[in-house]
């Protein structure tokens, strides 16, 4: 209907033809009557193109009614016809629980995207992609959007790249026409990964789509009521003379500092007791020892706290395994690195590490075992694929420099070139994480001697890492990467005469012991995941929920659960915890040169996203030709001239 809006010259015509039509002719005797004609010309050439104006307006307004625009919100293209299909995003993440003013960001986008879609059930294929599952689903009527089982609250991440490109997919596959992406988002950075290459390759592959592609953001960035969340980052069962006790650590955050202490309730197989967290600020790492006394089976628990704004993030959960003797496997090509390495991971009872050669491991039967150490060129082939299985069922497995170039990787990790340090004093490790991992202090909060310790030789570490430990210059000396349910571990030092002082003992002894029982889930029918990270061999087996008696699904909601002999703790990913967003700019530069339009709903109530807006456009039309009705009535005339 709008290329009808060329109409508006139709009134521009009639006005120069009406007056052509009236041609002037020369008469003495008019002469007389000039003087009077010039005053009144002003007002009638005003009068006359306030005419013109409301005609012109008048069939604007009548172009515009039968056009339906739509407007309003984040649909505010005012000119915008209905697109053929409708592709709707949800983040459906445990962040998107969070409440404002009583409704989380995950129900008001349900109410404000059932709202706009509505407008379109008649005209445009409607599809929703939710952000735990990433399937399309084509939906009839938009009013079921807040009771589809795709649309409920989970404890997973959401990663909107992967999002955006199920949406080209399904755009592709369907062969849609113009279409429109309707993302609804809280902006949490780790969500969106903004700093992905994925970004740039599916912008522009939308952009470059033969049909129209636009995109919709409903940015839900308004401020959280009171908020606390805790999460568990490491737990361990630790043998305490004859009994043995569980060593949790965890993290405890608000979103507004305050000085009163947290109240957490622990649950230990049903049992519950409670405690009160002295809590000053926003952030508390907080270790918890719980005595198991000579109870020497495994069993489950969890951390919660009291109810707020976000109930995904007020529980930890957890599981361990029954006491078991770990042991480890050393394969080193270095005689002197293999004695220290065996001795520094002997099982609980003193028996030292089983020594294996690099070139066996592929054959060695590793069924037992919870630490493999590796002092050699990376391995390749079949060994490499032993390696990773190990690593895969739970196993650690930690990579010493094998003294010369190696141009192969592990995990998206390899070794760099040798160094020598120039200064008689070697190279000082200056930062290591202490809170946690093999390298944390010791139960009397003491740390390892680690600044200490000389290094005169190192092997440099390549590829993306998680660093654990650095020496002076900012070089890796410990760095940590997961795989699968275990973690591979690269070391830039041997315990060699040659190379450091590790083999005195009071570093490598507990990193080692800590790795060894770290590794012992692998031996015990136990594991720890995040939400959403279940294997595919997992997800065939038959999971019954522990933690409660309702119905729970183990690929979307954390929770204990139980599979035969086998017991998992499922939490909410460590991502969903971070409360860092994406700023809006940002959020724009991201979709490069796509149509994108944002609606940053900062209320906690607020009108629907979209409206018609023809009726407006109609009552202007009315009232434009009551204003021109009257500006062309005749004159007045002169009081007492006949009629």
């Amino acid at each position: 209907m709008l290329w009808g809006l060329p109409l508006l010259l139709v009134p521009v015509i009639i006005h120069f033809l009406n007056r052509l039509r009236h041609r002037p002719q020369p008469w003495a005797a008019m002469r007389f009557l000039l003087a009077a004609t010039r005053r009144s010309t002003s007002n009638t050439k005003l009068r006359q193109l306030l005419i013109l104006l409301c005609r012109v307006l008048i069939v604007a307004a009548l172009v515009l009614f039968l056009a339906r625009p739509l407007a309003g919100g984040w649909m505010g293209w005012a000119v915008a016809s209905a697109p053929d299909a409708i592709v709707i995003l949800l983040d459906r993440s445990a962040s998107m629980e969070t409440k404002s003013g009583g409704t989380s960001k995950r129900e008001q986008a349900l109410r404000l995207l059932a709202q706009g879609a509505g407008k379109f059930e008649q005209s445009s294929r409607l599809v929703l992609i939710d952000s735990a599952t990433l399937a399309p689903q084509e939906i009839a009527q938009a009013a079921s959007l807040q009771q589809l089982s795709l649309t409920q609250p989970t404890d997973t991440a959401a990663d909107l790249p992967a999002m955006l490109r199920a949406a080209f997919n399904w755009l592709v596959e369907n062969r849609a026409g113009a279409a429109e992406i309707w993302i609804a988002s809280d902006g949490q950075r780790s969500n969106w990964h903004p700093e992905d290459p994925r970004w740039k390759d599916i912008t522009s592959q939308l952009a470059s789509l033969p049909q129209k592609v636009r995109v919709r953001l409903l940015a839900l960035d308004q401020a959280p009521d009171a908020n606390a969340s805790i999460a568990l980052r490491e737990v361990a069962r630790r043998p305490l003379g004859e009994k043995s006790e569980l060593q949790c650590l965890l993290d405890l955050q608000r979103n507004r500092s305050s000085y009163e202490p947290l109240p957490v309730t622990l649950t230990l197989d049903g049992t519950q007791t409670q405690t009160q967290v002295a809590f000053d600020g926003q952030s508390l790492r907080w270790r918890r020892r719980i005595d198991l006394g000579t109870h020497p089976a495994g069993g489950w628990g969890s951390f919660t706290l009291p109810a707020d704004a976000n109930a995904r993030d007020n529980t930890a959960y957890f599981v361990y395994g029954a006491e078991t003797e770990a042991r480890a496997v050393v394969a080193a090509s270095s005689p002197e690195a293999a004695r220290y390495l065996r001795l520094a991971s002997a099982s609980r009872a003193g028996q030292p590490a089983d020594l294996a050669a690099p070139a066996a491991i592929a054959g060695a039967n590793l069924d037992g075992c919870s630490l493999l150490l590796w002092q050699e060129a990376l391995p390749e082939g079949p060994a490499a694929e032993q390696v990773r299985a190990f690593a895969s069922q739970g196993g650690v497995v930690v990579f010493f420099p094998p003294g010369r170039a190696d141009a192969g990787q592990f995990n998206g990790l390899g070794w760099g070139a040798v160094e020598e340090a120039a200064a008689a004093d070697g190279f000082r490790v200056l930062r290591w994480n202490e809170e946690e991992g093999p390298l944390a202090r010791g139960d009397e909060h003491l740390s390892l001697p680690l600044a200490q310790t000389l290094f005169a030789r190192r092997q440099t570490i390549t590829g993306r890492k998680n660093v654990l430990a650095a020496f002076a210059d900012g070089a890796a000396l410990l760095v940590r990467q997961n795989l699968g349910m275990g973690e591979v571990y690269f070391c830039a030092s041997l315990p060699d005469d040659n190379w450091s002082s590790l083999a005195d003992g009071p570093v490598l002894v507990p990193m080692l012991q800590r790795l060894l029982q770290e590794g012992a889930r692998r031996l015990q029918q136990v594991a720890l995941i995040s939400c959403g990270e279940l294997s595919a061999a997992d997800q065939a087996r038959q999971w019954v929920s522990v933690d409660s008696t309702a119905h729970k699904d183990i690929r979307f909601q954390a929770g204990v659960y139980k599979s035969g002999d086998r017991m998992m703790a499922v939490n909410r990913p460590a991502a969903e915890d971070d409360p860092e967003m994406v700023e809006s700019g940002e959020m724009r530069k991201l979709f490069g040169d796509l149509p994108m339009q944002m609606f940053q709903d900062r209320r906690v109530e607020t009108g629907q996203l979209e409206g018609e807006i023809w009726r407006m456009f109609l009552f202007l039309m009315l009232l434009l030709i009551l204003v021109e009705g009257i500006l062309i009535l005749p004159a007045a005339r002169p009081q007492g001239q006949p009629a």
